[in-house]
């Protein structure tokens, strides 16, 4: 079955209750499906913890129990993060088969992987278990979904270069920050020969309404009002040549209708739209708060072992799109102090070639990210 790469991300599906997640509005759910399916598209990507454990039921309701299963494509993760011994895989996936509706999986992943979690993964046998399941025919491809630094993505590749594809994190906001890392990561992806799944190509709405200055580029390239900034995105993602599909959690009929109307005959950017979306970068970036370049100068000489690059980074990326990553934080301080530690002593502010006021922001960042 040959696929359009836009896919169906149901972790952001309309609601009854905007403050509760579980109240998924299944017939709207159903309607949006319908439409998707009827415009050719067959993607849908699902995981465990979406909608407080509610989506991959969901799903069944609105796809699997309507649709003959030859129709649509089902993406579905093991949540590692709940896998205390080697046995928990199995019953977690079976659960899983059964929440859906589902006999097999056309893609399944190991979910969120970073430093923090791949170590339990090895240690309790992930990558074989989805490789058996993937021998019985339970998972025709496999992967695993992605948010952290390139070099840690580098040695889970090396490590396990049976897997099939993966999903990572990437927009063009994204491309070169020092945090997502979303470019360095696309490269490494590449080179090891795996296909991409992209998430995240809106940057969590952030994308989709840009800055007074940012629209005024955009409206004045695009005399379309169908075209949106969100369209923008979107297609970027997809315009990389080694993305077999984008997700987008589309959470109304709107949203839907736009993104499968010019995904369906979809174009590469142009060079033109590349550029604007250089310009469109460079206003959004213009706001960040920090002019770090990850020189690591710093660390060389921090008696706490301070990741202050990558706590920089988040800063910056706070200052840009107003949300707190607290994810990443876990992963930028394992193995390294943290902020509230910083004993004030100046060696960093000395080694800087930015001359980063250094201290002041560490005590930023740790009212930030240390304290709710």
């Amino acid at each position: 079955m040959s696929e359009r790469k836009l896919g169906f991300g149901t972790m952001r599906l309309p609601l009854l209750e905007s403050d509760d997640p579980t109240s998924i509005d299944l017939e709207q759910f159903k309607k949006m499906a319908d439409i998707f399916m009827e415009r050719g598209f067959t993607y849908f990507d699902t995981a465990y913890p979406y909608h407080k454990e509610q989506s991959e039921e969901a799903l069944r309701e609105a796809v699997v129990r309507r649709f003959d299963r030859d129709r649509f494509t089902v993406a579905d993760k093991m949540p590692v993060y709940k896998v205390k011994c080697s046995e928990d895989y199995e019953t977690i996936f079976n659960e899983q088969l059964r929440r859906c509706g589902v006999e097999y999986f056309d893609y399944y992943l190991l979910h969120n992987l970073g430093r923090d979690r791949y170590p339990d993964t090895q240690k309790f046998g992930g990558f074989d278990f989805v490789m058996k399941k993937k021998a019985e025919g339970k998972i025709r491809k496999v992967g695993f979904s992605f948010h952290d630094t390139a070099d840690v993505l580098e040695q889970i590749l090396n490590d396990h270069p049976e897997v099939d594809f993966v999903q990572l994190q990437i927009n063009y906001l994204d491309w070169d920050s020092l945090v997502a890392q979303s470019g360095k990561c696309y490269e490494v992806v590449k080179k090891h020969g795996k296909k991409v799944v992209v998430m995240e190509p809106v940057k969590g709405g952030t994308l989709a309404k840009l800055p007074e200055k940012a629209m005024e580029k955009f409206n004045a390239f695009y005399k379309d009002e169908t075209v949106t900034p969100a369209s923008l995105a979107i297609r970027f993602a997809a315009s990389l040549d080694n993305v077999m599909m984008v997700l987008s959690g589309m959470s109304d009929l709107k949203q839907l209708e736009n993104n499968t109307d010019y995904m369906q005959n979809f174009k590469p950017l142009s060079e033109e739209e590349y550029k604007l979306v250089e310009e469109i970068t460079a206003i959004l970036k213009s706001t960040t708060k920090v002019p770090c370049t990850s020189c690591r100068y710093c660390l060389e000489v921090c008696p706490m072992n301070i990741n202050m690059p990558g706590y920089f980074g988040l800063l910056n990326l706070y200052a840009v799109t107003g949300n707190k990553t607290g994810m990443y934080y876990q992963r930028y301080s394992m193995n390294h102090g943290k902020a509230s530690d910083c004993l004030k002593c100046g060696q960093c502010e000395a080694n800087c070639p930015q001359h980063i006021r250094i201290r002041d922001l560490l005590e930023e960042f740790a009212a930030l990210y240390e304290t709710e």
